[in-house]
């Protein structure tokens, strides 16, 4: 399979990160490009497979930005104000235009983790 998709655990939980907005941008430059807006799923997954394929899965530099305060705040979780984590970007580079990117999240109230999944 190619193209990028994301997976979001909420490590404090336990369990996916369900309703979790995430916006995908483009990046080149100086300037920074909005491609599309997707929510989790039950799953902590994005629905209709991946968030970039074909055509519009190509090199470059890409920036995904996890709404983490919002989701937290809709789980009930005490937040300073501001809180510690809110939006949470993630910038990664896609060189290989016929190979898989997962990016996958692992969020708490006062930490993350990401990498490149499989």
């Amino acid at each position: 399979m190619t193209g990028l998709t994301t997976h979001v655990l909420d490590t404090a939980l336990g369990k996916p990160a369900e309703g979790l907005v995430i916006d995908l941008y483009h990046l080149e430059g100086e300037g920074r490009s909005h491609l599309k807006t997707v929510i989790t799923n039950a799953d902590g997954r994005v629905d209709g497979g991946p968030i970039l394929i074909g055509d519009s899965f190509r090199k470059g530099t890409y920036e995904l930005v996890f709404h983490a305060g919002d989701y937290l705040r809709r789980t009930g979780t005490a937040l300073a104000d501001p809180a510690f984590l809110d939006v949470i970007p993630i910038r990664f580079g896609i060189a290989d235009e016929i190979s898989h990117y997962h990016v996958p999240l692992l969020i708490s109230p006062y930490g993350y983790s990401t990498y490149r999944g499989s």
